[in-house]
């Protein structure tokens, strides 16, 4: 199965590889720089079937728990100040996705959507200090009635060139359901309240929908 986000490149790089094996077909005669070429442009579709690949999954819905909003891997652990909606500090939880993980973005809690918002920006290194305030980013602010206003940030990558947010302010929308898709690496943020139990650790990996975060 795969995410409604690819489909169109998917097609397009399933044309390109037909295209190169005629091409390399009717113009090499060398029969290992064809077979070479066949190759990589058989490896380049399996990664991009790989990308946007979105597995079904069984998603325990559960008010009193924060869900991982991607696939990845925990890489910081602290606490900041947020300054953007609430400008005080706050636990922030963030999750490095390489390209070879599961890319939707999915609502680590549900509630309503109080604050969308897209910034254009750079493409600095997702794991870069500076991202989070400088990269292109969507900001999402879920209302719970367990966690307070819980805060999701989509951050793009070097190789992420395009993110696509769901979120529209003043809807209800359900935990583990789609907020988003982040093209080709990228990493997101997760702001909860301070003495918010964690219930992952640095460097453990994560499942969008799946890894419980944080519990009441």
């Amino acid at each position: 199965m795969f995410h409604k986000e690819g489909h169109k490149i998917i097609l397009i790089t399933l044309f390109l590889v037909v295209g190169v094996s005629l091409a390399t077909d009717y113009f090499i005669t060398n029969q290992y720089l064809r077979g070479g070429l066949l190759i990589l442009a058989v490896v380049f579709l399996v990664l991009i079937l790989q990308f946007f690949r979105n597995p079904k999954r069984n998603f325990i819905i559960n008010d009193e728990q924060v869900l991982s909003p991607v696939d990845g891997k925990v890489v910081v652990i602290e606490e900041v100040f947020e300054k953007e909606f609430f400008n005080e500090k706050r636990l922030q939880v963030s999750i490095f996705m390489s390209p070879l993980n599961v890319h939707v973005t999915r609502y680590p809690v549900g509630g309503e959507v109080i604050l969308s918002k897209y910034h254009p920006g750079k493409f600095l290194v997702a794991w870069h200090p500076k991202s989070s305030e400088e990269n292109e980013r969507t900001t999402v602010v879920v209302k719970n009635k367990y966690f307070g206003n819980v805060l999701h940030r989509q951050i793009a990558g070097a190789l992420a060139k395009r993110i696509v947010n769901y979120a529209k302010e003043g809807t209800n929308i359900s935990q583990a359901s789609d907020s988003g898709f982040i093209k080709f690496g990228s990493r997101v943020d997760v702001f909860l309240p301070l003495g918010t139990k964690l219930d992952v650790t640095l460097n453990q990996k994560v499942k969008g929908g799946i890894t419980v975060m944080a519990s009441k």
